[in-house]
């Protein structure tokens, strides 16, 4: 994945930078997890190329940006040309999520975020995720914030317990987990009102992005469109709180439904 010049989904300030090629190269070769890939325009010489090969190895987004773009990201212009951006925890697979579902005999329960570029909202969400007994939060590659410190801190320490899987297409992702018999719900203010959606099954919670909601082609793929019930004069939610709002509508739903059964 090659990005010229996109800030989207940019968090520098949360740290985890690397600088210098040799610091760079290496953190590949030692399998760290990278989150994003800076290379100072026009640098295409061979300690370059070896890191660019390096990183569509393990599809890193790759961002080409101005050299003082550059020393604004590393904090120093001792970078040579080359900056990562270091994940603070560790991703997991979905199929890891779906087997953690299967361990605890439960119907998978996955957040979906399309394109969540707050650090805080995500470390919020993967907080609720947590608590609302979610098995794993899906996050995208590109145009999205991923697992920084910042992050890591707002979900105090839901981060250690709970699986996030950065994937480069969420609709596919979608596709291919309805092969495995999932049903997806978005939220979205022109939906149906939560209440009168049955969401007990193995359900995957799409939630929009801060500005845009969830895009066009995603929402196509979703089963349900669920609205949130609002009374106020604005007419939306926080990313964060509308997954905090309806992961436990699904929570209530799958307590009720057990309850009925016994």
């Amino acid at each position: 994945m090659v990005n010229f010049g996109d800030k989207s989904g940019d968090d520098e300030s949360a740290g985890n930078i690397i600088e210098g090629r040799n610091a760079v190269l290496e953190a590949f070769r030692s399998g760290k997890t990278v989150d994003r890939l800076y290379i100072e325009k026009g640098l295409m010489d061979g300690p370059i190329q070896s890191i660019i090969r390096a990183a569509k190895k393990t599809d890193t987004v790759i961002t080409f940006v101005t050299r003082d773009r550059l020393t604004e990201i590393a904090g120093t212009d001792k970078h040579q040309g080359a900056v990562a951006r270091i994940a603070a925890y560790d991703y997991s697979t979905v199929d890891e999520m779906l087997d953690e579902a299967k361990e605890k005999g439960e119907p998978p329960f996955l957040i979906l975020l399309d394109d969540i570029t707050d650090p805080h909202n995500l470390g919020a969400i993967i907080r609720t995720a947590n608590q609302a007994g979610a098995h794993g939060v899906i996050i995208t590659k590109r145009h999205a914030v991923g697992l920084t410190d910042v992050v890591a801190k707002t979900s105090a320490g839901a981060l250690n317990y709970t699986k996030v899987a950065k994937v480069t297409n969420l609709a596919q992702t979608i596709d291919e987990l309805k092969e495995k018999g999932m049903w997806f719900a978005c939220a979205d203010m022109d939906g149906q009102l939560m209440y009168d959606t049955d969401l007990t099954g193995p359900i995957g919670l799409v939630i929009g992005s801060e500005g845009e909601g969830v895009s066009r082609l995603v929402r196509e793929k979703c089963d349900f469109v669920v609205k949130i019930p609002m009374f106020g004069q604005i007419d939306s939610l926080n990313a964060s709180v509308a997954a905090g709002v309806l992961s436990y509508e699904i929570v209530r739903q799958r307590i009720n439904k057990e309850k009925a059964g016994k």
